[in-house]
């Protein structure tokens, strides 16, 4: 008789917990939501937009049967074809929800504009050392920026902590288990990222929408409208709702991502390998264009096509942007114009003592805590113009404020390095300057250290500040000459592939979620 009351008393402990996470969820959405009111208004004038807005069932799934032989296609293809990933391996194993949930929040922010190849690596190392919330959340923000270093999009990082430290310290180490509670109360988690976790660690039915999904969507559906307006965003998330499996919604999700990374790739898709093929409306767009090119002009549009009673359709592509015979499929979506990033340039030094007691040192400098490269290191800079007038006075006022008197007369100009963030295009006047004097190693200020080279090399520091050493070692005696063309680099490091690359680089396009930093996963 005392196992039947130990297995109630168990539910009843169980009830308990389940009572308490959430009320101490519901206590902090409505904080959240008392403070964040007008997102919510917003939210309403929007789908108020979209309901008003003329749609075609062209672009829409109004029989049910095709739902049903979407979500059966592209689960089968899934399940013999997914790709074998370390967040995919860790959540399939872990049973418990917290962790599980932690494992892929880690996996959904690290993917974000960064490539599938870049992350594994990243990622395994960041749950060895730091497997669960309450590891990450005693770690300190030095410890996170130098795991992270050279994986771009730093801030990721930093609200990655800041969201594991909320959820130990105020949600009793427990992750919310909606997508509403997870995007409201964690810092850094949007929409995309929200539903991720939410569908794949807890089995919530609900639809993802990202680069890849965006793409699926928009050939699947013909969708040629701006993907980035309000109202073809609506809809998208509208179609990926209608579409989510909900017996098994994280594998959909993922699937769907999957689909979009490696086969309905931006260029030259594997439409003959596309487990949805006989569902896409680009592709029967492609098949009656080349069918009728001999008979009508091309472009022009067939019975079969988008005919909405009144007005032009928001979902189809402009008039002035006609059919693309050379594209194919790749005519949808739409190509988004990006503003080009804004150009600026900086003065930065590598200041070393080659002969200081105990070996070889050089200075970095700690960034403010906020803004661009938020807290990481980097050599002495200062904001300079392109003329490169007043470079050197600045540079040299620069140094010595942190170390004193410098020989000016050693300065030397070596090149350039030349680095595209999301929204800037940074040139970078590398400059040295070794102090020759065999002396202890100086002190400086808080906010500054001298490092071996060996420490600068696993120090947290930006890719920028690491191509700007090679540089100044490249200048150095005994060392191969570098370079003294610009480098250009993106902030994850990627470097255009050749031609010879690129289709085994399609099976590692970055997945971009829509709620990406300030530009805007799982697995691609």
């Amino acid at each position: 008789m005392r196992k039947p009351r130990a297995a109630v008393g168990s539910r009843s402990r169980c009830r308990k917990q389940a009572s308490s996470q959430e009320g101490r969820e519901k206590r902090a959405l409505s904080s959240s939501q008392a403070k964040l009111s007008a997102p919510d208004g917003l939210a309403r004038q929007q789908e108020e937009v979209r309901l008003q807005a003329p749609v075609s069932p062209y672009h829409l799934f109004g029989d049910t049967a095709e739902v049903t032989v979407f979500r059966k296609s592209l689960l089968s293809w899934y399940d013999r074809e997914k790709r074998d990933l370390p967040w995919r391996r860790r959540v399939e194993g872990e049973v418990d929800l917290d962790r599980r949930a932690y494992a892929v929040w880690v996996s959904e922010v690290m993917l974000q504009q960064t490539q599938v190849a870049t992350v594994i690596d990243y990622y395994n190392r960041w749950m060895q050392k730091w497997p669960t919330l309450q590891d990450l959340a005693s770690a300190s923000l030095e410890e996170v920026n130098q795991l992270w270093a050279g994986l771009g999009y730093y801030s990721r990082g930093r609200r990655l902590q800041e969201g594991a430290r909320k959820v130990v310290e105020e949600l009793g180490g427990h992750m919310p288990r909606t997508a509403e509670t997870l995007q409201w109360l964690l810092p850094g988690v949007g929409r995309y990222t929200a539903r991720a976790i939410a569908s794949i660690a807890f089995g919530q039915a609900t639809g993802v929408v990202d680069g890849n999904v965006v793409r699926v969507l928009c050939r699947v559906r013909a969708i040629g409208a701006d993907p980035s307006s309000t109202l073809v965003s609506q809809q998208l998330w509208s179609l990926a709702q209608q579409l989510v499996e909900p017996a098994r919604p994280g594998d959909f999700n993922q699937a769907a991502m999957e689909l979009g990374a490696t086969v309905c790739t931006p260029q030259r898709p594997l439409c003959s390998q596309c487990p949805v093929q006989s569902l896409c409306r680009a592709r029967q767009r492609v098949e009656r264009e080349q069918l009728s090119a001999s008979r009508s002009p091309p472009g022009s549009r067939d019975v079969e096509e988008c005919a909405p009673n009144t007005g032009q359709c928001q979902l189809c592509a402009p008039p002035t942007e006609p059919w693309d015979q050379t594209l194919g499929v790749a005519n949808f979506p739409r190509k988004v114009s990006r503003r080009p990033p804004r150009e600026e340039c900086s003065a930065t030094c590598v200041l070393e003592q080659p002969r200081a007691l105990g070996g070889a040192r050089i200075l970095l400098v700690q960034r403010p805590n906020s803004g661009l490269l938020a807290g990481l290191w980097e050599f002495p800079s200062v904001t300079a113009e392109p003329s490169g007038q007043h470079q050197r006075k600045a540079l040299l006022r620069e140094l010595q404020s942190w170390v004193g008197p410098v020989p000016a007369t050693r300065l030397r100009h070596l090149g350039q390095v030349v680095h595209t963030f999301s929204h800037i295009k940074l040139t970078y006047q590398v400059y040295g300057l070794a102090l020759e004097e065999q002396t202890p190693v100086a002190i400086v200020p808080p906010g500054a250290r001298w490092l071996t080279r060996e420490e600068f090399h696993t120090a947290a520091v930006s890719t920028a500040m690491k191509k700007v050493f090679r540089v100044y070692e490249g200048q150095q005696p005994g060392t191969c000459k570098g370079s003294k063309r610009s480098q250009v680099s993106t902030l994850s490091g990627w470097k255009k592939p050749s031609a010879g690359q690129q289709v085994l680089d399609s099976f590692f396009r970055p997945h971009i979620p829509a709620d990406a930093p300030s530009l805007n996963s799982a697995t691609q």
